[in-house]
């Protein structure tokens, strides 16, 4: 968290996004200030009820006619009031709450929209995994949206209400007036010391949750794993480890709280038994105005004082929880700092010369990935990146599609340094197949459209045919409306491949495109794709031989750096790495003895 928010410089960030709804704001107002005013009418009428019922008693007959009168007019005057007070008052929570739904979904997709523009590096960072970052935006947008609420429907009517109650008890007795007023900032002050003392353990709880909710996601994703190592016992612990941690985070806050609570109070009680004793001192004093019915008169309207400070502390807190929370918001709706790189350079055709020269690369947790790393990825040929796992083949594959940035080093598309192409541009001209691939929540369609938004039901057709996938979607019972994600890992496969060929890129980049599929399936798609490669620049990952042999250049990666490079048969005759990869897989593959088997057939 950068620094500290004050609860001020929070309300005025809120006022931003309240703004599109200032007539909402106009009427809240409006109704608060209704509110307030009818909140008053007890006191008033208790006031001059007392005082009435007094004169009738110390009069030698009592009229029971008049006494009758006045009782009608008292209740008449309060069971209108309630009944007007209940209408303003739903109206007043209405608009209030209803402008805090409006805000609540204006920051959502404010938020949304502003993450996706941020650049990887930002979502590959230590403390913003996917359940830290759900967390963070759920608990955020929640917290201040819950802000505009407290504001407009808690603290604003208790404040007013409280304002004129003081107005009404100093213009009756400026000395009863000013114990109420001298009550309210020790009650004020109190609070502040209240929240700043617990402010450290609202941050620790906090991040506590935010660990629980990415360690329940973790649980989920992993449920395989965990399964078939009957490894349950282990993750029920590690959870129950954070969730202890959290729970004596929050007993001890909790524990805090009520002390300060009880402490409040108790300066309230002090407060109204001041002000009775001042007030009856005042009668018996006979001082001019004060009547008996002066004293339940300021000790109701110091009730109405003292009503916003005995909810203040609960108003408080939800306002502090809302600090915390918030500071991690606007951070993500205001962070420039992480949003992605992008130049304006768009030309009308791209033809797919990458090179790169010296370039270096360091992931944002450290890890070095790239040293001095030079070669030439030639439009409209096939380029192999081969090398062991960790060699950085996948990272020179996010560098060109901008993903990330280079240390130092260039790379050039074209001519023209990455840089200075419009990222988005750029991205419409690259298809990117990679060996596990997303499939969102929608039917097959939907995601094989998913590479071109425009595209007709004809071209998923035709893209679904080109991957292989038109027969197996044909047998489902809603054909190309099924779930996508009902779909079996391979076939999903095929869903990205087929969102390739119906973006039709010039530039098509493929890491491990074939991974999850079967032997037949793995075959046809080779077909496919050595169809859609013809004219076009592509860059391929593969641990597959068959696939790897195809490619008119091959780079060799290892730790980081190119230590072979040349055509694939060329490489293979050095007897370098390549070679003990390529035997190494070949024997994987029984290659000796499939020959073998082939042979005795033919």
């Amino acid at each position: 968290m950068k620094g500290q928010m004050g609860i001020g410089k929070l309300l005025n960030r809120i006022i931003r996004y309240v703004q599109p709804y200032r007539w909402l704001v106009g009427i809240t107002l409006f109704l608060t200030l209704m509110s307030s005013l009818l909140a008053q009418v007890n006191a008033v009428v208790l006031d001059r009820s007392v005082d009435a019922i007094n004169i009738l008693d110390q009069q030698p007959a009592l009229l029971w006619s008049n006494a009758v009168e006045l009782l009608v007019i008292i209740s008449i005057i309060l069971l209108g009031k309630e009944v007007l007070a209940a209408v303003v008052n739903f109206f007043r929570r209405y608009y209030g709450e209803r402008m805090r739904i409006l805000v609540n979904r204006d920051l959502s997709l404010q938020v949304i929209r502003h993450i996706l523009t941020f650049r990887m590096a930002f979502f590959t960072s230590s403390g913003n995994e996917a359940g830290r970052l759900q967390s963070r935006i759920d608990k955020g947008v929640t917290s201040l949206s819950r802000s505009v609420n407290l504001f407009f429907i808690d603290i604003l009517p208790l404040a007013t209400s409280a304002i004129l109650a003081l107005i009404l008890m100093f213009a009756a007795n400026f000395y009863v007036g000013l114990v109420a007023l001298c009550i309210v900032p020790v009650y004020f002050y109190v609070t502040y010391i209240q929240a700043e003392r617990m402010r450290a353990g609202r941050m620790a709880i906090f991040n506590g949750q935010q660990a629980v909710s990415q360690n329940i996601l973790n649980t989920i994703e992993s449920i395989a794993v965990i399964k078939s190592f009957n490894r349950e016992e282990i993750e029920v612990q590690r959870q129950a480890n954070v969730q202890n941690y959290v729970t004596d985070l929050q007993l001890s806050t909790r524990k805090q709280s009520y002390f300060y609570t009880g402490l409040k109070g108790f300066l309230e009680q002090v407060g109204t038994v001041l002000v009775i004793i001042l007030t009856a001192y005042l009668v018996l004093a006979d001082y001019p105005g004060m009547t008996i019915g002066k004293i339940m008169y300021h000790v109701m309207l110091f009730s109405n004082v003292t009503a916003p400070i005995r909810q203040l502390h609960r108003i408080y807190d939800d306002l502090n929880d809302a600090l915390i929370y918030s500071e991690g918001l606007f951070e993500l709706l205001e962070g420039e700092e992480d949003v992605e790189a992008s130049g304006n350079y768009h030309p009308e055709k791209v033809k797919g010369d990458f090179e790169l020269q010296h370039v270096d690369f360091t992931y944002p947790n450290g890890v070095k990935a790239l040293h001095d790393v030079s070669m030439r990825i030639e439009p409209g040929k096939i380029t192999a990146l081969v090398g062991l796992s960790g060699a950085g083949k996948s990272t020179v594959v996010n560098l060109l599609d901008k993903f990330y940035q280079t240390d130092s080093g260039d790379i050039m598309l074209d001519g023209k340094p990455l840089s200075e192409w419009d990222t988005h541009w750029l991205r419409e001209h690259i298809g990117l197949v990679m060996q596990k691939n997303h499939i969102f929540d929608g039917t097959i369609e939907e995601n094989i459209k998913y590479g071109c938004p425009s595209a007709t039901h004809d071209d998923v057709v035709k893209a679904a045919k080109q991957a292989f996938l038109y027969d197996q979607v044909m047998e489902l019972p809603n054909g190309f409306e099924s779930s996508a994600l009902r779909l079996s890992g391979g076939q999903q496969q095929r869903v990205a491949i087929a969102r390739m060929f119906i973006k039709n890129p010039t530039i098509i980049i493929l890491d491990e495109p074939t991974a999850s599929l079967d032997a037949i399936a793995t075959e046809q798609i080779k077909a496919s794709l050595d169809a859609i490669k013809q004219g076009r620049t592509v860059i391929i990952i593969s641990h597959n031989i068959g696939q790897i042999v195809d490619a008119d250049y091959l780079y060799l990666l290892e730790q980081g750096r190119v230590v072979e490079s040349g055509i694939p048969s060329d490489v293979y005759r050095q007897g370098g790495h390549y070679k003990e990869i390529f035997d190494a897989s070949a024997r994987s593959m029984n290659a000796d003895r499939i020959a073998r088997e082939l042979n005795v057939e033919s």
